[in-house]
């Protein structure tokens, strides 16, 4: 794979190549920038196969960068140091990330995605999607992206009714009754969708507030939910789900 390194520190751009040179000699570097013009110039000039991406570029971000290109036919791979907004939008869109410093296992992952992907030659829907999630950052619902086995669903985060953990497994309860078993953990979802008005009950389940229904005392309380499903609430989170609920509702 022919690829460029995109990151406006010269040590991180020396770090992943010399990592790349141990770890994945398949991977050719035929060029680096540190910025977005730079970047832009780089990857019209070399058309490579695959391009790590910083989310951060001396004012900018990688995101600029993806906006300002008139074709993207190249596998992304992005890195960040942290970006709180920037993580979640990729997480929306379920792309790759590598989070600096950056560990050899998870780059070695990545890269099998990106190869992947670069001969199935399919056309961007998840790029496609981050750039739609970043056209308006303040969108009350939002669509997210679930990778299934043999293709990814895009639901609309107000269609969400609650997720059950199932091992390091997630099933989406959708309010058309729809079931969607994603191989994500609840906890990585629970982090996404908390901006969103989702609420952890369980160590095993998140519910979207605006489908509860009331709050059932027996057993030390539970959740009913619009469609009469009941939701548990483990103890340790009983005060935090009241609270929730008061603030919510203005009770």
């Amino acid at each position: 794979m022919r690829a460029i390194i995109v990151d406006d520190e010269v040590s991180n751009q020396e770090n992943l190549q010399q990592l790349l040179k141990v770890y994945a000699a398949d991977v050719q570097v035929v060029a680096v920038a540190g910025d977005v013009n730079e970047a832009a110039i780089a990857i019209k000039t070399h058309r490579p196969d695959l391009v790590f991406l910083d989310i951060q570029l001396h004012g900018h971000s990688g995101f600029d960068l993806l906006k300002q290109l008139d074709e993207i036919d190249f596998a992304i791979i992005f890195v960040t140091a942290y970006d709180q907004y920037g993580i979640q939008a990729i997480k929306f869109a379920a792309l790759d990330y590598l989070l600096k410093p950056i560990d050899i296992d998870e780059l070695t992952a990545a890269l099998a995605k990106a190869q992947k992907a670069l001969q199935k030659n399919k056309k961007h829907e998840r790029l496609d999607h981050l750039l739609e999630f970043l056209k308006d950052e303040k969108q009350v619902s939002p669509r997210i992206a679930l990778p299934m086995f043999g293709e990814t669903r895009y639901v609309n985060v107000s269609d969400i009714m609650h997720c059950e953990a199932d091992n390091t497994y997630t099933r989406f309860f959708l309010k058309d009754s729809e079931k969607v078993l994603v191989s994500k953990t609840l906890k990585e979802y629970a982090d996404m969708l908390e901006r969103y008005n989702f609420l952890r009950t369980h160590q095993t389940h998140l519910v979207n507030m605006a489908y509860i229904k009331s709050w059932i005392r027996e057993d030390g309380g539970s959740l009913l939910l619009k469609d009469g499903t009941k939701i548990p609430i483990s103890k340790i989170n009983r005060t935090k789900v009241k609270d929730m609920l008061a603030a919510q509702f203005k009770l």
